[in-house]
Formats: C-alpha cells, structure tokens, sequence
C-alpha cells in the first residue's frame, strides 16, 4: 500500500531569462516593501545593481562569506534592524542567500532570493551557521524566500568549472532526497527529474558556456533538487559535508561535487528502488555509471586533497559526522566504513570499490 505524509513548502517562482530586474520590482511593489536590504558580495555587486536597477535600495550590505560564520550573520542582523529593513533581497549564491536566511531567522524580515549559481539554497527552509569550527543546520519556515526569481542569464558569468561544481551540489541534493528521513515518492519524481535535467543542462554549459538552454536547464534542475530536498531532509552527504566545510573550510560546492559518487556507491546496492530511478534518469545501467560518465564529461572535482583536506582530518571528520548521519541510511555507517568514504573521497580513488564492498556486506 501507498502510504506517506508529504509538506510542500510555499513559496512563489518566477522564472525568466532576462527578467530579474522586472520581476524584482514587481514583487516589491506586491509586497508592499519599502526599506529595501541587498545582500550581494563585492564580486555580485555589479550584477546586483542592475537586478535592482527598477527599486529604490536603502541599504546594500556586501560582507558574504563562505559557510556563514556568527559573527557576520551577527553584523549583518544590526545593519538590518537599524536600517529599519522590511524586506531583503539577496543576489548571489548559496552564501549569499545563507546569511540573508540568518538575518530572516532572528529578524522576520522576508527575503527574495535572486540566485546566481545552481546551489538550491533559496528553495528550501533549511539554514546554516559557523561558529568555532563547526557547522550547525536547521530548519526554520521564517528564512525560505518569499520569492525566488530564476534568471539563467545571471549565470553566465559563472565560470565554467564553477558551473560544474555548483550542478553537481544540486545534483546531490537529488540524490540525498532518494534516502534521506523524510524520503517519499513525490520527493522521488522531483529529484529524479532534477537529475534528468541537471544531467543535461551541465554538459550544455560546458559545450557552450554562453548559451542559455543548458543554463536554464541547470537552474531548472537545481530548484527540483532543492524542493526534493527540503521536504526529505539532510542524508548522509549532507551531514558529511557541513563537517567538511565548517569544520575545514573546505569550498561548499567542490566539497559536494567530490564526496557524491563515494556517497552514492556506498548506499547504492542497498537502495534497489532508487538507485533505479536515478539510473534511469542518467539513461545509464546503474546510477553510478550515470553519474561518473557525467562526471566525465564535465571534468568534476576528483579528490578532497585538491580542497586542503589532508589524512590528518579524518579521524575528526569522522568523529564529528558520525553522529549527525541519519539513523535510516539504508547502509549501517560505522567508524571504519566511513573512515574508508573519506579516505577514498581525498585521494579520488575510484568508488566502484566502495560499492563492491557494500555489495558484499548486502549480500552477506
């Protein structure tokens, strides 16, 4: 019997090459906004001016950094209260649209998100915060953006292996949503959809990095992916990463575009269901094979030592994950088989061998 309890988060799309600052300004006149924030880094902030062209800004904020660490979330807060701030807009990727999420979180201020990379964030109600060293995630309605407008022609001055990078993190999003606490069959038509057209709008870029199609297929693809994700919840990759970025400073989006294939050959073989649904969206025999043949193809991030992570990390890694990984993985994570992911993920080695190994222990 078909039987599961899905939520779908609310929340208004509007989806336009080309029509950033068009739509940005009708939203703010619906909404009624008229103490405006952008939140956009000093890299976005010609782009930013020009999606806000059609507005009246009262404050630009442009101190963004990787991971969202408190202390800045913490600045970026005051600037908003004392500004009298009724409305933020952020246009950027996944950092931006985090510490505009920490504002919101604390603030109530709404928030229309204008994302310029494939990193899903502005689509779910999750946020992030770095503080010592560690990473900490929840889930909080306040920070999802009101609005999300989705403009591929943003995204052409993303550089090609960003580009990548950036798909491939939506693409784990797809593929975290197949198992993660909340999985169920709606969130599995959307991340395998998400699949299907990251699968093809990533190459796209890569073949034609001024061309539109693939980009709209990417940004496509990654809102799937992330509306997969925020109604699944945080799996195993996830967990892993946020210890590999908040702990380590390693870059958000090569960090997942890296751990993904050892994370899908670690639970593959235990997930017959899925991994046949990601297979078959890859057009591939397995979903391992569909995603290092697009891997390939698009020269992916191979090993976490190209990031600074180093062996001396991984007893930390691991003692820090462990316990955030959910107990309904489909494959048992213990010390040493997790300990073997990371050791596999540093160097590149090839995760057909990890899924050799959790064949076995399926198997046994």
């Amino acid at each position: 019997m078909l039987t599961f309890e899905h939520v779908t988060l609310g929340q208004r799309v509007l989806f336009g090459s080309g029509k950033a600052a068009e739509y940005l300004a009708a939203e703010v006149a619906r909404l009624g906004a008229s103490r405006v924030m952008v939140i956009a880094s000093e890299f976005e902030l010609p782009m930013a001016r020009k999606v806000a062209a059609d507005i009246e800004v009262a404050l630009w904020h442009h101190e963004v950094i990787m991971h969202v660490p408190v202390e800045v979330a913490d600045r970026a807060r005051t600037a908003a209260i004392e500004a009298g701030i009724d409305l933020i807009v952020c246009v950027g990727g996944g950092s931006t649209t985090g510490l505009a999420k920490a504002v919101a979180m604390t603030t109530g201020i709404p928030i229309i998100a204008v994302p310029t990379t494939y990193a899903g964030s502005e689509a779910t109600n999750v946020w992030g915060l770095t503080e010592a060293a560690r990473k900490t995630t929840g889930v909080d309605d306040r920070v999802l953006p009101v609005t999300v407008i989705y403009d591929a022609s943003l995204t052409l001055s993303l550089p090609v292996d960003m580009s990548v990078a950036s798909g491939l993190n939506g693409m784990a999003h797809c593929v975290d949503s197949l198992w993660g606490p909340r999985a169920d069959p709606i969130n599995s038509a959307l991340a395998a959809e998400g699949i299907r057209a990251l699968a093809a709008g990533l190459p796209a870029i890569v073949a034609d990095p001024s061309g539109l199609e693939g980009r709209e297929q990417a940004l496509y693809g990654a809102y799937l992916a992330a509306v997969a994700f925020a109604s699944a919840g945080s799996g195993m990759h996830h967990k892993i990463c946020h210890v590999l970025g908040g702990t380590f400073n390693l870059p958000h989006a090569q960090t997942h575009a890296t751990v993904l294939p050892y994370v899908l050959a670690f639970n593959a073989p235990f997930v017959p269901e899925p991994e046949a649904r990601m297979a078959a969206a890859f057009g591939a025999p397995t979903a391992l094979e569909g995603l290092q043949g697009l891997r390939a193809r698009l020269d992916a991030p191979k090993a976490l030592a190209d990031y600074g992570f180093t062996a001396d990390g991984i007893a930390e890694a691991v003692q820090v994950a462990l316990p955030a990984i959910p107990a309904s993985n489909p494959r048992p994570v213990t010390e040493a088989n997790l300990t073997a992911l990371l050791q596999a993920a540093l160097t590149g080695a090839d995760p057909v061998t990890l899924s050799e190994q959790a064949l076995e222990g399926a198997t046994r």
